[in-house]
């Protein structure tokens, strides 16, 4: 798996937030971690400072149904709700299980937004990880806005490319009228107890404005490689695309903006 992500095109030194769909991989000693291994060999590099693999984990707080139209939990309710802690919370399940693999990975951290939150492992992991905002996480100051200035990559291994979380940066820089808006309360673990606090985010359920299709995000990363600009192979037995993450970023908010800026 080490040789496959070579000739994608990952590097030493590399930053690569990685999307995988493990069932896909083919059958694998050691589960998942041999993926990450494999990540982990291929940016890890001879004597250089190392890469750093990230996974966007989200939380698996499923409280959804609870909340009011202000998007508030009832009082009766509160009680029941276990709290985000990044370091306990288990990462979001339709995300698959490499997120929660790289969240519990030895020295990995986890960003600190809960909706938006990423885990990572390797040599930038604290700068990665650290001041996630609380309020619009996946835009300036998130670990997908670092990702971008570190000229990272992202890896999608037999995952559907609708599920790019990139993409979300790119839905919060593009501009658009009338981006649909999600407020709702979060509960966080604080050494005083749980401690509930609004949090405001550009809609990331459904697409940031009326009009574009749910899985849209795979027109863009098709288009994307369709113009030449990323590579296709195989990591094991999954199919794999790899690409540029300030490359598809820009090309994103382009795309965007022409069709409904």
């Amino acid at each position: 798996m080490r040789d496959d992500i070579e000739r994608l095109g990952i590097r030493p030194g590399d930053a690569v937030m990685v999307h995988a769909a493990m069932s896909r991989v083919g059958r694998l000693l050691n589960g998942p971690d041999a993926l990450i291994g494999a990540l982990l060999d291929a940016v890890g590099g001879a004597g250089g400072p190392g890469g750093t693999i990230l996974a966007y984990t989200d939380w698996d707080a499923r409280y959804d149904e609870l909340l009011d139209r202000d998007g508030r939990v009832p009082r009766a309710w509160r009680p029941h709700v276990p709290p985000f802690d990044p370091l306990a919370s288990r990462a979001a399940r339709d995300n698959g299980i490499l997120a929660e693999f790289v969240r519990t990975y030895p020295g990995s951290r986890r960003s600190g937004n809960p909706g938006a939150s990423v885990a990572a492992v390797g040599a930038r992991t604290a700068w990665f990880t650290a001041d996630h905002p609380l309020d619009y996480g996946y835009g300036e100051g998130s670990p997908l806005a670092k990702l971008v200035a570190a000229r990272g990559k992202v890896l999608m291994v037999g995952a559907p490319l609708d599920t790019m979380t990139l993409l979300h940066h790119a839905e919060h820089l593009a501009r658009l009228p009338g981006k649909r808006v999600r407020r709702q309360e979060v509960p966080f673990a604080t050494p005083a107890g749980t401690v509930w606090r609004m949090v405001e985010e550009f809609e990331t359920a459904d697409p940031v404005v009326p009009g574009l299709k749910e899985d849209y995000f795979g027109t863009v990363v098709e288009e994307f490689l369709a113009a030449g600009r990323g590579a296709r192979g195989l990591v094991g037995d999954a199919p794999a695309a790899l690409v540029d993450a300030a490359a598809i970023t820009d090309f994103a908010v382009g795309w965007l903006e022409r069709r409904v800026g």
